[in-house]
């Protein structure tokens, strides 16, 4: 009998099912329940479909940085150092990150190490021969120039004097330093040579144009013939100095020169230098995220050593190219009189301690190492703490 109540066939009064009430064939559906699932149906397989009110729905969704690894695609850093795969779902991304920063630290180690060692080469590689042999090179070569002038002055003068055998024994002496400072490679020295045998020449006949009569024309012809060995136009002993002192200032300018190509790789290096230190402060900072450190003695050296290592580089390589420069300009023009020895001592000044700077691009590479390895042991125990092994 009926309560009044609206309960539904094959219902007690709570809603519950009646024990063995079998549902009526044909009846329909209850208002906001869920189909039944049909016969073979896998369990979960109307997962997809909207629950109805009241059921609350079960579906996950799972963090992008937690899915299979087969569906995760691989970092671009950690591609190009060739980490591998970061870990699957749910596992720790700990030994993954600590192992992208260890290969980061340690490629920039290198890269900073071998483009700072062949700047500062560009630079100081050329200091030492400059302030060895060019630069006196072309200071011999103005002193030879000098003495020839005075002595063509004297060999015209009425009476013999001593002042022209003087001149011409400053001149080989002169030419004799330069060949000693390598001019010109051997094309140089065989000028060189060419000229000093004119020299003799010059010398002989200048020598028996004063034994003659003052007047005579043996004299003349004399005196005529040396002039003519002594400042021909093309094949003189003055025009081939020139020519040799052109060829010699060519070489201090190239030696000297700060072109394109050294600023390109000056800023590249430091450039590197900037992002090695700001991957050291960016591991420093996530050692000290992960596992409440401090400070990592390791990385804090490996940054001072970098910077005090870059700064040093720098300024040697500003005061050696300001050197340089200076003494260019003090040879770019040919130098006369007692102004050959104070540029001399000029040149000696601007290029002083030269020869300590560019022996301390060996400790570049001690740096290099010695920082590399700072790197390494800084991250090394953290790693080996998570037992991780590169693939």
């Amino acid at each position: 009998m009926s309560t009044g109540r609206g309960t539904k066939p094959g219902s007690d009064a709570g809603g519950e099912p009646i024990s063995g009430t079998a549902p009526i064939s044909g009846a329909a559906p209850t208002p906001g329940a869920a189909p039944a699932p049909s016969a073979g149906t896998a369990p979960g397989a109307g997962a997809g479909v909207a629950a109805g009110p009241g059921v609350r729905s079960r579906r996950r969704t799972v963090p992008a940085d937690r899915r299979a690894p087969g569906r995760s695609p691989r970092r671009p850093l950690a591609r190009l150092l060739g980490v591998g795969q970061p870990p699957p779902e749910g596992g720790s991304t700990t030994a993954h990150d600590l192992a992208v920063r260890h290969r980061l630290l340690l490629t920039l180690s290198a890269l900073l190490t071998l483009s700072l060692f062949l700047s500062y080469q560009g630079v100081h590689g050329d200091a030492n021969p400059l302030r060895t042999s060019s630069a006196p090179a072309v200071l011999s070569l103005d002193t030879a120039q000098y003495a020839l002038g005075q002595a063509q002055k004297a060999a015209n003068s009425a009476a013999p004097t001593s002042d022209f055998q003087r001149q011409i024994s400053v001149a080989v002496e002169s030419l004799s330093a330069a060949a000693a400072d390598d001019v010109g490679g051997t094309g140089g020295r065989q000028t060189l040579q060419t000229i000093a045998g004119l020299i003799t020449v010059y010398a002989v006949k200048v020598q028996q144009s004063q034994l003659q009569p003052d007047g005579s024309a043996l004299r003349e012809a004399y005196l005529s013939y040396a002039t003519s060995v002594l400042t021909e136009e093309h094949s003189g002993i003055q025009a081939r100095l020139t020519a040799l002192q052109r060829q010699q200032r060519h070489a201090v300018q190239q030696q000297t020169s700060f072109g394109p190509m050294m600023w390109l790789v000056w800023v590249v290096t430091l450039l590197l230098g900037l992002a090695l230190a700001a991957a050291l402060l960016e591991t420093q900072l996530f050692l000290r995220r992960r596992f409440r450190r401090r400070f990592n003695r390791q990385l804090l050296g490996a940054l001072v050593l970098l910077a005090g290592g870059v700064v040093t580089a720098v300024l040697f390589t500003v005061w050696t190219q300001q050197g340089m420069t200076d003494t260019r300009v003090l040879l770019d023009r040919s130098l006369t009189g007692r102004r050959i020895p104070e540029a001399g001592q000029d040149t000696a000044s601007y290029l002083a301690h030269t020869g300590f700077r560019a022996a301390a691009a060996v400790w570049i590479l001690i740096g290099g190492i010695l920082l590399m390895t700072l790197a390494e042991t800084g991250l090394r125990r953290h790693i080996a703490d998570y037992r991780f092994r590169p693939r």
